[in-house]
């Protein structure tokens, strides 16, 4: 058993942004935080190979921007990690690709600065994690599926182990354990939350569950390819119009070139709509694997090169992101904590600037720091 002030679970950047903006307001209190994955990142992973070691490709969100005028606390956090170089404004170039084939530079791409993490978008996360100082804990690869309130304490575990963790408040940084879809695609019984704290007990929460039991997002299954191409050349992103992106079921492709003169590509391919749970997922990460690659030569016509360097790709596999953008019914930001409960929530699905969005996962993980600091006053 692990016992902590308050847990964190996904280190994704409102996670990560959470924490440490916590520890620059001098909150004290000693935090863990719940990681299912191998490493910080969440939609700012980044995949790295083994037998490589420099070797990284940006998988999820190959960069984002923020809209003026930007909270005092988004500041602060940011500062250091643009002074020490973590976080750039992007470089290369932006294209759009019609229903035609054709390409074109992306209208209005100069006019926004898209920020990237360096060497990679996982570096945001880790230098997140790395600021300020105080008691923590990082549990990597931990599903948590029980969540239990004993008094005054949250207590959760994992299924298949015995490993446990308890604390005085609870955060969630995505909505995985809070909504419903959890049902069907991990095959668990209720929604997590709701089983631990039943209706009418916390008004807030039960207003909260309600939202968030509305709200959809979209999918996507990302295909990863390892390129025997030097793509120092190419475009860093290549949109398609949305009339192809309904065509092809493809929003875009990133492109990140490499130490070793190769460069890695994610494809991020559109979800269409089949029913996923545990018994269906290893059929549709094959069928679009499949479905994407056999899509690319068609795609990258504009760019003779890096179409017959396709050809030749290692193929890394599909990563599906299973809430990769909410679209509606944001959580009210009043909702953010849910003082009955020691309950929070952080990411781009709470409502305001940037929801959506990486900006909405920052604004929220500040605000969200706020609400603890003072309550502990």
């Amino acid at each position: 058993m692990v016992d902590a002030d308050l847990v964190v679970i996904g280190a994704g950047l409102a996670g990560c942004s959470l924490i440490a903006r916590l520890r620059q307001l001098n909150w004290s209190g000693t935090i863990a935080l719940v990681e299912a994955g191998r490493g910080p990142g969440g939609r700012t992973a980044s995949r790295r190979r083994r037998d490589r070691p420099q070797w990284r490709l940006d998988h999820g969100a190959p960069g984002f921007h923020l809209d003026d005028p930007l909270p005092e606390g988004l500041k602060a956090l940011l500062a250091p990690l643009r002074e020490n170089g973590c976080l750039r404004p992007a470089e290369g170039t932006v294209v759009t690709l019609a229903m035609d084939g054709s390409a074109s530079r992306a209208e209005g791409a100069a006019d926004v600065e898209w920020l990237e993490g360096q060497p990679f978008m996982a570096s945001i996360c880790e230098a997140l994690l790395a600021m300020g100082e105080g008691a923590s804990t990082q549990h990597f690869g931990r599903r948590i599926r029980t969540l239990q309130q004993d008094g005054n304490h949250w207590c959760l575990s994992e299924d298949g182990s015995d490993w446990q963790l308890r604390a005085s408040r609870l955060v969630l940084s995505g909505s995985l354990l809070a909504h419903p879809r959890s049902l069907a695609m991990l095959d668990w019984r209720q929604v997590p939350l709701r089983e631990a704290v039943p209706s009418g007990q916390d008004p807030d929460l039960d207003q909260a569950l309600d939202a968030l039991a509305q709200s959809r997002a979209d999918v996507r299954w990302n295909l990863m390819l390892d390129l025997p191409l030097n793509g120092d050349q190419l475009p860093r992103q290549i949109w398609l119009t949305p009339e192809a992106q309904a065509h092809w079921r493809v929003e875009r492709l990133v492109l990140h070139p490499q130490a070793d003169n190769r460069t890695g590509l994610a494809m991020h391919g559109l979800d269409s709509g089949e029913p996923i749970t545990p018994q269906t997922q290893p059929v549709l990460l094959k069928q679009e694997e499949a479905r994407l690659r056999q899509l690319l030569p068609q795609l990258l016509q504009p760019w003779p090169e890096l179409q017959g360097a396709c050809e030749a790709a290692e193929s890394l596999g599909v990563m599906r992101w299973g809430a990769s953008s909410p679209l509606d019914h944001p959580l009210p930001q009043s909702l953010q904590w849910c003082d009955a409960s020691a309950l929070g929530f952080c990411g781009d699905y709470v409502e305001g600037p940037g929801f959506g969005r990486a900006e909405g996962a920052l604004r929220s993980a500040v605000n969200l720091a706020q609400i603890l600091v003072t309550q502990a006053a």
